[in-house]
């Protein structure tokens, strides 16, 4: 039988979702917990891959387990077992073809930026000082859905077969010093988001213009684009799937 589980974690701690060789990760973690406590072996796959640092405001995972699960019972466990930065919201059983990464049709990211020194911001948000032009920023994510191929906001040397995304919803937002930047996509490339928020920058400072970033998107070249903005800031804020109501 498989299993959905609906999580929600705060990366600092750990580098990454996925397993990874002597660091901490969040599939580690929770597959160590779900296998100690349904006393056999549990490899969970994940909705995506978050990278070093970034958070889930909910992240989606599946696996598979021969027995029925008292889920109520299993979630007051898995947190009571797992670390404080890691949360268990649900656990469900869905079909066994469903799949957590594949099945999904739509993820959402935000990226949080305060526009002045905070003691209380610093391991969720990125501190910019500079002043920026939100209008023209919000201009720029329009000409996001103009096109697909966004291989020049993709980490180099990555293994994927397309660089093809369709980009659903792009805004900008401030909230007193806290700025907000959503996006949402069926798919995102590694570390896309971040060159997306670091080359809207350069254009919200006035360092490009928006011709610049259309330019920038057309030669496919990430040596074309804006920095990465740092990981802390970024969260994963939803997922979809056909099956699942809101």
């Amino acid at each position: 039988m498989r299993y959905f589980i609906e999580l929600a974690y705060k990366g600092t701690n750990y580098h990454g979702w996925q397993i990874q060789p002597d660091s901490a990760s969040i599939q580690e973690t929770l597959n160590k917990a779900l296998s100690m406590l349904l006393k056999t072996d549990i490899e969970s796959m994940g909705a995506g891959r978050t990278d070093s640092g970034v958070h889930a405001k909910q992240m989606f995972a599946h696996f598979d387990f021969d027995e029925e699960i008292d889920s109520k019972q299993l979630i007051y466990k898995l947190n009571s077992f797992l670390p404080k930065d890691i949360v268990i919201f649900d656990v469900f059983k869905v079909a066994d073809e469903a799949h957590a990464r594949f099945d999904a049709t739509k993820r959402t990211y935000e990226y949080q930026i305060h526009t002045r020194k905070d003691a209380f911001e610093n391991d969720g948000s990125y501190q910019f000082n500079l002043p920026l032009n939100l209008d023209k920023m919000n201009e720029a994510c329009k000409l996001l859905f103009k096109y697909t191929d966004f291989e020049c906001f993709s980490k180099v040397h990555t293994d994927v077969n397309s660089f093809n995304c369709k980009i659903v919803a792009a805004h900008w937002k401030q909230e007193g010093s806290r700025i907000i930047f959503t996006i949402a996509a069926d798919r995102f490339l590694r570390n896309m988001v971040r060159a997306i928020v670091g080359t809207m920058i350069n254009i919200g400072t006035e360092k490009i213009s928006l011709a610049d970033f259309e330019k920038i998107i057309e030669s496919q070249d990430r040596s074309q684009a804006g920095y990465s903005v740092p990981a802390h800031g970024l969260y994963l804020t939803k997922i979809e799937y056909p099956y699942l109501k809101e």
